[in-house]
């Protein structure tokens, strides 16, 4: 099977629901509506075979802009909808998590193994930040408890991993590092008290020598893709090697796309392109959103179609350990400090962990 036969029979899959959440969509809510409107498209256009290509790309930025001529949602959310959290990334943009809400992580853990019998260590924030809930959904989706240890003290949650009997980890690649190191330097606790047999990871690249290092005490460690405005994306599948460049399947019940910078057309072939994506809610329509990730398409062993994992980001936002780093948070916090003349901040990564840098030019004295 080629790419293209591969893309048009998951479009055909999606077309049914995809077509009624985009109807429901443009009956419910005012920015749907309004973005379809700016376009010059009706709704029957854009569910055409190949027509939802012609809506024109909404990126982050586009979105914060939204939200902010018209808070807190920009009119991208029905007014019916039942909004469970509230999460903000930098911008700020408001992410709604809906009641009842899939957002599929609980698919790469189901293929990893994880499952009822499992206690799973979430190493991901909760203050604000939508990862933390996300994984913790979809580690209970799959019948796991969870210990709900974010970022903090890692002597009390490498205690934890001891006294509890963890055998799951979701979080990311360098933290997991980090709590194995911890967990060798605990008094008292004997080796064989580490029971993590299984990692979910994501939000941060992992070089081969970290999954070298990784593989000796965890032997299934996956790497999945995603983002907290739509959810988990792809992930490598536990029945493969993961260094043999085969792809990342992508998850069931969500629209993704690869598409030409600047123009926003969808790829068909192995071009690199950013990946675009469309949750299938009415309630929230989140149609043609550019996450800012690079990526391409592929075809894995059994010609399934595949992401070629996150090949690198469109504009000037950088992630510093799993979070973004925007300039205009970075202006905001300079623009306060007297006697500086220039500066720049410096993102590099040592022991696998990225650490930042700013590096100022004094202002001359007058």
């Amino acid at each position: 099977m080629s790419i293209q036969a591969a893309l048009k029979a998951r479009e055909e899959a999606l077309a049914p629901v995809l077509e009624q959440s985009l109807r429901r969509a443009a009956e419910r809510v005012p920015g749907f509506a309004a973005r379809l409107a700016e376009a010059g498209l009706t709704v029957e256009e854009v569910c055409r075979p190949g027509g939802l290509g012609a809506l024109p790309v909404l990126s982050k930025d586009e979105l914060v802009e939204r939200q902010q001529a018209d808070p807190p949602h920009g009119g991208m959310l029905a007014a019916d909808a039942d909004v469970a959290r509230w999460f903000q990334s930098p911008g700020p943009l408001y992410e709604p998590q809906l009641e009842g809400a899939d957002w599929r992580w609980g698919q790469a853990l189901a293929d990893l193994g994880v499952g009822g019998d499992d206690v799973v260590i979430n190493c991901f924030g909760y203050h604000l930040s939508p990862a933390g809930a996300m994984l913790e959904q979809g580690a209970r989706s799959v019948g796991a408890a969870v210990v709900p240890a974010g970022i903090g003290n890692q002597d009390l949650q490498a205690r934890a991993i001891a006294d509890l009997g963890v055998t799951g980890y979701v979080g990311l690649p360098s933290y997991l590092k980090a709590l194995i190191e911890r967990f060798d330097g605990l008094d008292g606790v004997e080796a064989d008290r580490w029971r993590l047999e299984r990692a979910l990871m994501t939000a941060e690249p992992l070089p081969e020598s970290l999954r070298a290092v990784l593989a000796e005490r965890v032997p299934m460690a996956r790497m999945a893709y995603g983002t907290g405005e739509t959810g988990l994306l792809a992930w490598e599948p536990a029945g493969e090697d993961p260094l043999a460049g085969h792809g990342m399947v992508l998850a069931d019940g969500v629209d993704v796309q690869v598409c030409e910078i600047g123009t926003g057309r969808p790829v068909t072939d192995e071009t690199e392109g950013e990946v675009v994506v469309t949750l299938l809610r009415s309630d929230y329509p989140l149609v043609r959103f550019g996450t800012g990730d690079l990526s391409g398409w592929t075809l894995g062993p059994d010609g399934s179609l595949r992401l070629r994992g996150v090949l690198g980001r469109t504009g000037a936002a950088v992630k510093v350990r799993g979070m973004f780093l925007h300039p205009r948070q970075v202006a905001s916090v300079m623009e306060g400090v007297e006697g500086v003349a220039d500066y720049r901040f410096v993102i590099e990564r040592v022991d696998h962990v990225d650490q930042l840098r700013c590096e100022v030019v004094p202002a001359a004295a007058s």
